[in-house]
């Protein structure tokens, strides 16, 4: 335990919780400094989207969720929202990711600032416009059912894992992109045409069964369908592929972590 790598595990970032924070609310409140609207526009913009992608996908393209039984131009806007909330959280985290470092090239020459919280701060900030635009989606199934599954409160049991995973790669993409800087423009393109794989806009069971367990490799297809399962179908998640998942995720958060200390300390040079 005296290695230097486990100087930056969970128990570091318990001992600066209050810089993380502060620097998460700082960026939130950042984003929206100096619009007349303020934060209104972190509520505004989901409601916003909703209503855009209702019109597009329910009306013009008439698209249906599955077989289209028993489900109208409203429930295809929450089935959809819900799934966009996860991979909004993922793309948000991500895009950012490479550039992390680069945007605080001074915070790089203070050896005693802890680096690796910056992943931390970014994912921070996305989930509070995450936990903004889930708020929407419950006010809106709540307008149009008059009901709210009990299964809703297994969502955080499911967005550990995911979040844990997602910080890994933040961390890789962080520390890489200091080296390789085609890395931001790489990952912008990845994540958009992750979008359209992802169980966002179909459900699996929609697919060939040939062709599924090639989507289901996709780190945000279970996610996204247990997340659209507890909040919109009232159904329990899946607990042993989320115990499975759950593994994976921490040895891909651990491989993140040890990844951004090994390559930190060439940060100083390549900046």
């Amino acid at each position: 335990m005296s290695s230097p790598f486990f100087d930056i595990v969970p128990a570091s970032f318990w001992r600066h919780r209050h810089l993380i924070w502060q620097m998460t609310r700082r960026e939130v409140v950042g984003r929206y400094r100096g619009s007349w609207l303020g934060l209104l526009w972190s509520f505004f913009h989901p409601v916003l989207m909703l209503a855009v992608y209702t019109f597009v996908f329910s009306v013009v393209f008439q698209a249906r969720w599955g077989d289209g039984d028993g489900v109208n131009r409203a429930e295809f806007a929450i089935v959809l929202f819900a799934g966009l909330i996860i991979f909004n959280l993922f793309a948000e985290i991500v895009n950012r990711s490479p550039n992390l470092i680069l945007e605080h090239p001074n915070l790089v020459k203070k050896v005693v600032f802890p680096l690796e919280i910056l992943p931390v701060v970014a994912a921070g900030s996305a989930l509070f416009h995450a936990g903004v635009s889930l708020i929407v989606l419950l006010l809106f199934e709540l307008a149009v059912r008059h009901s709210l599954p009990a299964t809703a409160l297994y969502l955080p049991l499911i967005l550990l894992p995911f979040l844990t995973l997602t910080l890994g790669l933040s961390w890789l993409l962080a520390s890489l992109g200091v080296y390789i800087r085609d890395v931001a423009q790489t990952v912008g393109i990845a994540t958009t045409a992750l979008m359209f794989v992802s169980p966002i806009f179909f459900p699996l069971s929609a697919l060939p069964e040939e062709i599924r367990p090639f989507l289901q490799l996709n780190p945000l297809a279970l996610i996204i369908e247990q997340a659209r399962a507890v909040l919109v179908f009232g159904v329990g998640p899946a607990w042993t592929a989320l115990a499975g998942y759950g593994a994976m995720s921490l040895l891909g958060g651990l491989f993140g972590l040890w990844s951004f200390h090994k390559l930190r300390r060439g940060f100083a040079d390549v900046l």
